[in-house]
């Protein structure tokens, strides 16, 4: 059925006139009669009678009309669905308590008329992300792609922001009244980080970083969440693990758990934003670039190296950004 002869006859049944119609939906009168006419052929019935003073329904025509504004306003729906900039603008994160959720919802709250869908997508491999980009599954992720070059060539990559990482240990942990630590005194501890992943990006972060600093990164053991892990540290006089200084943690005041910077290097973590190369929804431009006004980690900062060759992106531009 054609939904734009539903429409023609849903607005020429409210105003009862074929001229009116036409002028609303920016067709000529002949137009709408042609498109009522296929529609009366199609549903072998009349919907109108036509009068001196314009179109009148018939008593099908008044048993069709309410089916027919449904149809209407759920191919309007279908349509607001799937338009960029009329809908939700849906960034998939890597947890509700990483930085790329809180930064995001630091900028809801300062912008509170942005409609945002935020979501984590249950996969380690950032080619099935970048997948959903392609697909317009996701408008937006925060996943990197550490080779470039194997990206969708629909798909677009920037550097969003840098967070410095920080050791966290319990109240019994050697290091646990330090001030600042150096990469060097994290050497020999048992850094424990459970859920590295195989073919995940913070799997080769974490090998990256082991190696530049000679690190003992533990990822032995099941990932039970968050929950387990303060519990560990809580309960030892060994174990530490890293997070991010903007990531979300919280525990009993009674765990007494310390987060320590490292400097000298400051040991960072890139995050990226993956987003469609033509006609990324609109509502990305403002969040970009309110990262770009963000304080850069401090320096000297070590970085994987696949994040020390690319420059964060600030802006993008609505038919391409810059790579």
């Amino acid at each position: 059925m054609d939904t734009e002869a539903v429409r023609s006859f849903v607005r020429a049944a409210e105003l009862g006139q074929l001229q009116h119609a036409a002028d609303e939906l920016g067709v000529t009168q002949q137009a709408i009669s042609k498109r009522i006419a296929t529609l009366e052929r199609e549903l072998e019935v009349r919907l109108f009678t036509r009068t001196a003073r314009g179109v009148q329904l018939t008593l099908d025509g008044q048993a069709f009309l309410s089916h027919a504004r449904s149809i209407v306003a759920g191919v309007d729906r279908a349509v607001t669905a799937v338009r960029p900039g009329s809908r939700a603008l849906r960034i998939d994160v890597l947890g509700f308590r990483t930085a790329q959720a809180v930064l995001l919802h630091d900028y809801w709250r300062s912008h509170p008329e942005t409609d945002l869908d935020v979501v984590t997508v249950r996969v380690n491999d950032p080619h099935e992300v970048a997948a959903a980009v392609q697909a317009g599954d996701l408008d937006a992720s925060f996943r990197t792609v550490t080779d470039p070059a194997t990206l969708p060539r629909e798909v677009q990559m920037i550097r969003a922001f840098d967070c410095p990482l920080e050791l966290l240990v319990g109240p019994r942990h050697p290091l646990a009244s330090a001030r600042t630590l150096a990469p060097a005194q994290l050497r020999k501890l048992r850094i424990w980080v459970p859920g590295i992943a195989p073919r995940s990006e913070w799997g080769e972060f974490y090998d990256q970083l082991a190696t530049a600093f000679d690190l003992r990164i533990d990822a032995a053991g099941p990932n039970f969440g968050n929950e387990v892990l303060l519990d560990a540290l809580a309960d030892s006089a060994d174990v530490a693990t890293l997070v991010s200084a903007r990531d979300r943690y919280i525990w009993p005041t009674n765990y007494d758990l310390r987060r320590i910077p490292i400097a000298n290097p400051t040991l960072a973590y890139p995050l990226s934003l993956m987003f469609p190369r033509t006609n990324p929804h609109p509502g990305l431009r403002a969040i970009i670039n309110h990262f770009a006004t963000l304080t850069p980690v401090p320096e000297p900062a070590w970085l994987p190296s696949w994040a020390r060759h690319h420059a964060a992106a600030p802006t993008t531009s609505r038919t391409a950004g810059t790579q």
